[in-house]
């Protein structure tokens, strides 16, 4: 539980202004689940994906056919559904990225 809250206060600094959501961090991604993680873009690894790390593994984050959003570098919270099929990846709904902007994808998949 006090790991939680770290996280909860660690987010909080790093997302000032926004209501904290549940995060999960990428060690406890499981397939089909609707999950937010918080992370830092480790590289953009193609036009529509992005490799995002947290203190307990790496995800790729798809992002379908929409601008790229973030940098490497950058810290960013991410909500979306984990790949039920194949390698684990996380299929991006929305981006919030560390000045409290957040981007919608509207394209999907």
């Amino acid at each position: 539980m006090k790991t939680a809250w770290t996280i909860a206060a660690a987010l909080a600094l790093t997302f000032p202004g926004l209501a904290l959501a549940k995060v999960t961090t990428v060690g406890d991604l499981r397939p089909g689940l609707q999950v937010t993680v918080a992370g830092t873009v480790e590289r953009i690894t193609d036009e529509d994906e992005f490799l995002l790390a947290d203190a307990t593994g790496r995800v790729l984050v798809y992002i379908g056919p929409n601008t790229m959003p973030v940098r490497a570098g950058e810290r960013v919270q991410v909500s979306g559904q984990v790949d039920d099929d194949g390698p684990l990846e996380l299929y991006a709904a929305e981006i919030t990225l560390a000045d409290g902007r957040v981007v919608a994808l509207s394209y999907r998949y």
